[in-house]
């Protein structure tokens, strides 16, 4: 079976490469990576002579998405491009130098080993020949009519049997201490082994099959050439990474950025050129598209849900509307849509393994600062910071955001997209000095008459701020009333005293009142809701 095997990989060889076929061997230069995706590009060079031929390349990823495939050649004409996931030829798949030196060391200590290991058992031989010799001169002491023997004689023996059992202990003893030194190094070298047993298996292997590139030429004459593939893959990405450094004195945020970098493209890329790009090809590449709104009228029994309709990767509802260190550090590029970071040093990803993180160039900005207060939901107002962005950075959506207070570790939490230019509002943690209350102090429910027959809803509350911070902070308090979008519910409300925005941020119903709140002050803010609605309907 192995035979016939055998015979079919040299059938395919040989009907791969013809006599005009030159195997060709490339690699993975540069990589523009995304925060989703990637595009790749890989070289090739090559020597032809002159006529016609096919680059023969048999060393790109089998999940290469092969339509997305380009090819430029520098030298020749170029001809027609062929590719073929399946019947591959074997390739070389030669180790690495890496690799071979991890495997040298490793079978280097093996060797060592077995050597310190022969040499432990020969000193335990020689201890075990000193305990033998004393048995041996025991039973000599013991022996059948050493008693009838002369004078002389006995102390003659006795005196031989006191030299030999010494000479035999200080042997046994001397080869038991030189035993127990050489298994303690022989556990170090044991350490030392695995060691490098771990070096040699972090090195990821390239074992993922693999596709075939058959690209045609026609050489004018003798050349030497360079061909480039680039196509775009799914496996890879990067995660932006942010540390948020506020300084109150200052009244400035520094946000030093870097980014995870990861691919799983089944080879390793080894001193590539990286560049990271913040544009997003993997999502939605066009706008939505507005299909007619036509209502129909109907019988209560036929009304049913609206249909959601997808449109072009987006979910849409009808009727509804649409909802600095000192490192190696990218260079930012901006061309108006988006940013491109061109990191300066080489870097290397091993496939499905590394998790690298690369520095970016920080980005500063002045921040207005103040406190804010929901006492709806929380027991103590948060420092925020409101900052501009440079009109050619970007904040892209991470969970790896982590914020500091005058360098002090204040927690991590989700930071959301900001564009270029845009106003971000950051929360830099709870001051626990300024405590909020929120009491209900009255609330009723129930007909207001048989002559209207109407139900209403009313509710008091209070809204009480303390500051025992010792400090005078600018401080925006946020409530809320209810929104009717019914006629039948009638919904009216009091404020005392009035807020300064009603619709906080374009939500319909938040209020915002704006004040300072000097050390030891306390706030009070009265607020008054009542709803009423037709008798024998629910309020929900």
């Amino acid at each position: 079976m192995r035979a016939v095997s055998l015979a079919l990989s040299l059938i395919l060889v040989a009907a791969t490469a013809s006599a005009g076929d030159l195997p060709v061997t490339s690699r993975v230069s540069a990589a523009t990576v995304y925060p989703e995706g990637a595009t790749v590009t890989r070289e090739a060079e090559f020597s032809a002579p002159a006529g016609q031929h096919e680059l023969i390349l048999t060393d790109l990823p089998r999940d290469t998405p092969l339509e997305s495939v380009r090819v430029t050649l520098e030298g020749a004409r170029l001809g027609g491009v062929r590719t073929r996931e399946d019947y591959v030829p074997p390739r070389d798949t030669g180790e690495s130098a890496e690799v071979l030196s991890a495997r040298a060391e490793v079978e280097r200590l093996e060797e060592a080993l077995r050597t310190r290991r022969a040499e432990v058992a020969d000193i335990r031989l020689e201890a075990d020949a000193a305990r033998a010799r004393l048995r041996f001169l025991d039973g000599i002491g013991t022996a059948e009519g050493l008693a009838a023997q002369e004078p002389a004689a006995l102390g003659e023996m006795v005196a031989m049997i006191g030299r030999e059992t010494l000479e035999a202990r200080r042997a046994e003893a001397g080869a038991e201490r030189r035993a127990e030194a050489a298994e303690r190094a022989l556990k170090d070298l044991m350490e030392e082994l695995s060691r490098a047993r771990q070096a040699l298996e972090a090195l990821v292997p390239e074992t993922d099959a693999r596709a075939l590139l058959a690209v045609a030429m026609q050489a004018e004459g003798p050349l030497r050439g360079r061909l480039t593939i680039t196509y775009t893959v799914p496996q890879a990405g990067w995660q932006p990474l942010y540390d948020l450094h506020l300084s109150r004195a200052g009244e400035r945020v520094r946000i030093e950025r870097g980014a995870y970098l990861r691919q799983q493209t089944g080879e390793n890329w080894r001193d590539i050129a990286l560049t990271l790009s913040t544009r997003r090809p993997a999502q939605q590449g066009e706008p939505g598209e507005i299909h007619p709104w036509i209502p129909r009228l109907g019988d209560p029994d036929e009304i049913r849900p609206m249909p959601k309709v997808r449109a072009e990767g987006a979910l849409m509802e009808m009727a509804a509307p649409a909802a600095e260190a000192e490192a190696d550090m990218a260079r930012p590029e901006f061309d108006g849509l988006s940013v491109r970071y061109a990191y300066p040093a080489p870097v290397s990803v091993a496939t499905g393994a590394d998790r690298v993180r690369l520095m970016l160039p920080s980005v500063e900005a002045e921040a207005d600062i103040g406190a804010r207060a929901v006492p709806l939901m929380d027991d103590t107002a948060y420092l925020m910071a409101r900052v501009r962005l440079p009109g050619d950075e970007v904040i892209l959506p991470t969970p790896e955001a982590r914020f500091y207070l005058d360098g002090r570790y204040v927690g991590q939490h989700w930071l959301s997209f900001a564009a270029a230019g845009a106003e971000m509002t950051l929360s830099f943690g709870p001051i626990e000095g300024i405590t909020l209350r929120r009491v209900v102090r009255t609330r009723a429910e129930g007909d207001r008459g048989l002559i209207t027959r109407a139900s209403e809803r009313r509710e008091t509350v209070e809204i009480i701020v303390e500051n025992l911070t010792g400090e005078s902070w600018p401080l925006t308090v946020l409530d809320r009333v209810p929104v009717s979008e019914q006629d039948a519910l009638d919904i009216t409300w009091d404020a005392r005293p009035d807020p300064d925005e009603i619709g906080f941020e374009d939500r319909r119903g938040v209020l915002a009142w704006r004040f300072d709140l000097d050390a030891g002050a306390t706030r009070a803010i009265t607020l008054e809701t009542r709803m009423s609605w037709p008798e024998g309907k629910v309020l929900r």
